[in-house]
């Protein structure tokens, strides 16, 4: 009998002091069975398309050009990115092709590419997209001559909204990536 008892306590004892593991998810969806996000580096998935035209030049932001909006400075145009994705949509490509001819105008400067995301999602989450988001920039930059050793990516995550509004207006605004040049 005792021996049943000091069983039936060791077994409870054990699962108790486990407990469940929880894994995160991967930034594909798929459980990679870590708790941490995997190469936050790695591009792939498919492509999204995204109204481009709701975004345009924040010192321009009146109801003349209906509110369009850039967070980007030195003539850069920010690219915008749908809800947990990190490819970049074809109507964006446009500018990508814009950002080219800036970074062309800028002789030997370096250009800073600033992965950014809405307040959905962990930190660690959020940190990993917004990387994946300015690599995916970057790669498409490198794709049209720009050299890869004159840009630098960083990922502000959550931490660097242009807007804070509860709206998803405010929250579109907020997946993007921004560049400028390093001066």
């Amino acid at each position: 009998m005792i021996r049943k008892i000091f069983v039936a306590t060791a077994t409870l004892s054990l699962l108790l002091l486990t407990g469940c593991g929880q894994t995160a998810p991967d930034l594909d969806g798929v459980d990679t069975g870590k708790n941490n996000v995997s190469d936050a580096t790695q591009i792939a998935g498919d492509t999204v398309t995204i109204d481009e035209n709701k975004y345009g030049n924040q010192n321009t932001a009146d109801s003349a050009n209906g509110g369009k909006y850039n967070s980007s400075s030195d003539g850069f145009q920010s690219i915008y990115f749908a809800f947990g994705d990190y490819t970049i949509a074809p109507g964006m490509e446009d500018h990508i092709s814009k950002n080219v001819n800036v970074i062309n105008s800028a002789g030997a400067s370096r250009i800073k590419i600033e992965g950014n995301c809405d307040e959905f999602g962990t930190d660690e989450y959020n940190y990993a997209l917004g990387l994946k988001r300015a690599k995916a920039v970057k790669d498409s930059l490198a794709a049209q001559g720009i050299a890869a050793n004159r840009m630098l990516i960083v990922s502000f995550g959550e931490s660097n909204p242009v807007c804070s509004s509860p709206t998803d207006s405010c929250y579109e605004r907020n997946r993007r990536v921004d560049l400028r040049l390093v001066k």
